[in-house]
């Protein structure tokens, strides 16, 4: 069972300049191995990562296909395609206090925000955020949503004079949970698995709000959830609140995800829900995408390793959780086949999950003339001890699988585009469009910002990719569920 990252996707990291007594250059690599098998290894990795544009227009071709066979029916495609029942975004006229509960992988958030209306808008906001003990994630419901109410109710004991709450209301919360749900209506939603290295007992098939509602009651918080909406959705929705051409969401963090917004009629297996807007969002699951991926053996090992084998092939190539953990493994088989890493010991470069995404892209941060970041990450983190040419190596593996990352994710975005540009002839590619991108990997990942840009500018030309705005969100998911609580407020006049 492969262990769950500890840590955000990607996040600050202090690197010590010089590991304390390590001479520079003192490692004695034999370079008959290091030349010979290292780079054999290396050359091999690089052309099964390698997303030349046939295979990336493949990629969005597939996505697009799945995505429409997910619409048709219910289990049709890789892509389970939920109906996220958000058939109204935010108008900006949202007045009051609410509150948001997000979930989203390691840690979970909390805020509150004072609306002001169209004039004022966003008056105050506030948030706090926890990680989740690893302990928590293999536990039980109970356990866990405990946790997060325990956390909810110590907020919500600060909230300052600036906060007001209209008399005769009650306070009202959305819950930002971003992992795949049944939804059954906006305030409810039954669990169809656990991803992210969650492996929580007692809630697959239950509805998530009842489980927090129970857990809120136990500590003794009054409010109520008013809507339930996934990551994404809750990201399409804070972006919207600022610019009305947003149409897509996507996460690229500890996990991934993208919805986008979808006309009711092209949704065949939609029975029996009326949307006033014609519209609604689809929460597409992408991380279960699998078809025309390239993969290479690492890939296969981390996969059979895992909580979920065969599951999540798409998250699994370009999240913040598994990158550095595929180059853990590279960079073990080539000290294995070589003398990589001089005689260092490889115990903790054997530990599952001990180089984090976060820890590769401190080492491509690096510019000094000798990658003194990247021989103290190998040392303080791996355990290894590295010569200059050595460090150049694994320089070249974390860049070929952030860069198969970036570029699939790229991909990915395209055939999103794509399946609803078909559908509205013309009204996606011919004007400007925007799609919202939050989460940690992308946000701090320079490289693998630069690599998913390139993709999409490859697959769509010059010409119409101008008109296509891949931007970090202003507020992220948080405040988009406060304000889907607010559209969907039972207060609301």
């Amino acid at each position: 069972m492969s262990a769950p990252a500890s840590a955000p996707a990607v996040r600050s990291l202090r690197i010590s300049r010089s590991p304390v007594g390590i001479p520079r250059h003192s490692v004695a690599v034999r370079c008959k191995k290091v030349v010979c098998v290292a780079p054999t290894i290396l050359t091999r990795l690089q052309k099964e990562c390698a997303t030349p544009l046939p295979v990336l227009r493949h990629v969005a071709d597939a996505m697009a296909a799945d995505m429409r066979a997910g619409l048709a029916a219910e289990g049709g495609s890789d892509l389970p395609m939920i109906l996220s029942f958000v058939d109204n975004l935010p108008t900006r006229n949202e007045k009051g206090l609410f509150y948001a509960l997000d979930l989203g992988g390691t840690n979970f958030r909390v805020l509150r925000v004072q609306l002001g209306g169209k004039d004022e808008r966003v008056v105050a906001t506030e948030f706090e955020q926890a990680s989740i003990p690893k302990e928590l994630m293999f536990g039980t419901s109970e356990e866990l949503f405990d946790f997060i109410a325990s956390g909810l109710a110590k907020f919500a004991e600060k909230e300052g004079a600036k906060y007001h709450l209209p008399h005769g209301t009650k306070r009202e919360i959305g819950f930002t949970f971003s992992f795949p749900v049944r939804q059954t209506s906006i305030d409810s939603g039954i669990l169809i698995k656990w991803t992210k290295g969650f492996a929580v007992s007692g809630t697959a098939g239950k509805d998530v709000v009842a489980c927090l509602n129970e857990a809120m009651e136990r500590q003794g918080v009054d409010m109520r959830v008013s809507a339930l909406v996934n990551d994404t959705v809750g990201t399409l929705a804070g972006a919207r609140y600022w610019d009305d051409d947003v149409m897509v969401a996507v996460i690229l963090g500890t996990g991934t995800n993208a919805c986008y917004v979808e006309c009711v009629d092209a949704i065949p297996k939609l029975q029996s829900h009326n949307s006033s807007s014609g519209r609604t969002i689809i929460n597409t699951e992408w991380g279960a995408f699998s078809n025309g991926i390239p993969l290479t053996q690492f890939d296969r090992d981390m996969d059979a390793a895992s909580i979920n084998p065969s599951e999540q092939i798409f998250e699994k190539t370009i999240a913040g959780m598994y990158l550095g953990e595929v180059v853990r493994r590279v960079l073990l088989k080539m000290a294995e086949a070589s003398d990589l890493f001089g005689e260092s010991n490889m115990e903790k470069l054997s530990t599952q999950f001990v180089l984090g995404t976060p820890h590769i892209c401190a080492m491509q941060q690096d510019n000094s003339q000798d990658l003194e970041a990247v021989e103290a990450v190998l040392y303080d983190v791996a355990g290894v001890k590295s010569n200059f040419n050595a460090r150049k190596i694994v320089l070249e593996v974390c860049d070929t699988i952030v860069k198969r990352g970036g570029r699939l994710a790229g991909a990915g975005i395209v055939g999103i585009l794509q399946k609803m540009e078909e559908d509205t002839k013309g009204q996606i590619y011919g004007k400007r469009t925007v799609v919202a991108m939050d989460g940690g990997l992308y946000e701090h990942y320079p490289q693998y910002r630069k690599y998913l840009k390139d993709a999409v500018t490859e697959l769509l030309g010059s010409e119409i990719s101008k008109n296509v705005i891949i931007e970090h969100t202003k507020d992220g998911s948080g405040i988009g569920a406060a304000l889907l609580a607010a559209s969907n407020s039972k207060y609301k006049t």
